[in-house]
């Protein structure tokens, strides 16, 4: 499959509809969530927070970029479990991704951005990417790409609403749960109930312009 179909189909996945909000589960102290039993730390979520911010403060657009993602807890948070579910469908699928395949992709695309620096500034203002996050996105580009392939799925109504099954039934089988401060998590649209991100329209509008990721 051609990447640029695969990186649609990803982009598609972590940008869907704002939802209603559900209720949650405080039930994991000091945990973000608990996704196939394996607990996210708040702590972790932080880190990555903070590396975000970090970067946005070193940027000529720290102010736009800092507004344009003032709900950057929960897009991360999002991301994390997005991470998780694209995890266990490679898993129950047999497809991993090895440190060469990941490179070889970050190689091109670097090359599709003009350069490393030009790739970590498209992901830093497009997607709230931190420069040492990099490596995560691409990696979740490339599941993403060897599951459409795998599934055979098309970037087509039809094969979105395949994928989207596919995805959603590895959701529940992970029976993802989040503190309540950060939303609730929604099987059928693969996403925290309660978050949406105003930039990842930009995604779904250019796909081949930056890797998916959610």
């Amino acid at each position: 499959m051609h990447r640029r179909t695969a990186l649609s189909v990803s982009a598609a996945l972590l940008a869907v509809a704002p939802l209603l909000a559900a209720c949650g589960s405080d039930a994991h102290p000091g945990a973000a969530a608990v996704v196939g039993g394996e607990r996210i730390e708040v702590s972790s979520l932080q880190a990555q927070v903070r590396d975000v911010r970090s970067a946005q403060q070193k940027s000529p657009q720290a102010a736009e970029l800092i507004k344009a993602t003032g709900d950057l807890s929960r897009e991360k948070l999002n991301v994390m479990i997005f991470d998780r579910v694209v995890e266990r469908v490679a898993a129950d699928n047999g497809i991993t991704a090895g440190r060469g395949e990941i490179q070889k992709a970050r190689g091109e695309f670097v090359a599709q951005s003009g350069g490393e620096a030009q790739l970590a500034g498209m992901l830093l203002q497009q997607q709230g990417v931190a420069p040492d996050q990099i490596d995560t996105v691409v990696r979740r580009t490339v599941l993403m790409n060897k599951i459409a392939d795998k599934l055979g799925i098309a970037n087509t109504p039809e094969g979105q609403k395949k994928l989207t099954e596919v995805f959603t039934a590895a959701s529940k089988s992970l029976d993802i749960d989040v503190n309540p401060r950060f939303g609730a998590w929604d099987n059928d649209k693969i996403q925290l109930g309660t978050y949406t991100a105003p930039w990842l329209r930009q995604i779904t509008q250019e796909p081949q312009a930056v890797p998916a990721g959610a």
